[in-house]
């Protein structure tokens, strides 16, 4: 039996989609159908599948669980001209292929392309978490696709506004920092530190540093933090008459010996005038920075 009633917010999960089936576009309908079999040959893959990388030891594992159990979870396809078309389970897909079934159960569904679209986000993104780029595009394409707002999708989906806006910020970012981003070499919390810096050329110089160094969130934001001082420093030495540099004493040298011992690291002591200047602490990797704070927090 059909049914036409308010389509269901995304946000519940894919079954609130499969289970309340309806749609908000005039004419259009959509119902679960009942499990049955179709052979592999028949299914396409989902154009809209936002997920571009597979872990390939999760993969592994499940083809090893399908050999064994077989299929336990129905796919979810809809009807096209020449077959069928992949909505949800892409990596049981794979995973069925590989390990050399014939058929696979599945729910044959009538949605149009705005659902399998929607579906396709929440099966990856409230499952099978995405990485931070593939979101972020899958975000994109969904409100090039169907001219909807931020606010729109996310309340689709059960999330914030600013969650998919930041999320979206993201694909401003260098090409070569998004794929160390998708390949896991940067964590979503350094992406966001790089994404406020507008320089290109930047961006890429400390998601390699980041990279080489193995900075933690936090050290690499007091990085970005440092190089924007040091930066105004000298923008603001530039427009300040130069000053005869004050001369070290014998004092001053033999403290920052004693400090570059204690600590291990570069240490400079800038003395600006009298009673005034600065003490510089370096550090080259992650290993440098916990030990400084460390011995400050003593």
């Amino acid at each position: 039996m059909e049914a036409t009633i308010n389509k269901p917010r995304l946000g519940r999960g894919l079954n609130a989609l499969l289970n309340g089936m309806g749609n908000s576009h005039e004419g259009a309908e959509a119902h679960e159908g009942p499990v049955c079999k179709l052979s592999l040959n028949e299914i396409q893959h989902n154009p809209h599948q936002p997920r571009k990388r597979f872990d390939d030891d999760e993969l592994k594992g499940l083809i090893e669980s399908i050999k064994s159990h077989g299929v336990l979870q129905p796919l979810v396809v809809r009807s096209v001209n020449d077959g069928y078309q992949l909505i949800a389970g892409e990596r049981r897909l794979r995973a069925a292929t590989a390990a050399g079934l014939q058929d696979v159960p599945v729910h044959v569904v009538g949605f149009d392309d705005q659902q399998m679209f929607e579906a396709a986000l929440v099966e990856n993104i409230q499952r099978s978490d995405l990485n931070a780029i593939e979101k972020a595009q899958g975000f994109k394409d969904y409100l090039d696709k169907f001219g909807m707002t931020q606010e729109q999708l996310g309340s689709k989906l059960g999330l914030d506004r600013t969650t998919i806006s930041n999320l979206l910020g993201l694909l401003n970012l260098a090409e070569e920092v998004q794929q160390a981003v998708r390949n896991s070499q940067i964590s979503l919390g350094h992406a966001k530190i790089l994404k406020g810096i507008t320089e290109h050329e930047r961006q890429i110089a400390l998601c390699r540093e980041t990279i080489m160094k193995n900075y933690s969130v936090h050290a690499l934001e007091l990085v970005v933090k440092q190089q924007r001082m040091e930066a105004i420093t000298a923008a603001v030495a530039e427009s300040t008459p130069r000053r005869e540099p004050v001369e070290k004493t014998a004092h001053v040298k033999g403290l920052e010996d004693d400090l570059r011992q204690r600590l291990a690291v570069k240490v400079e002591i800038k003395v600006k005038a009298k009673d005034k200047g600065q003490i510089v602490l370096a550090f080259e990797t992650n290993d440098d920075f916990e030990r400084i704070m460390d011995a400050l927090k003593k």
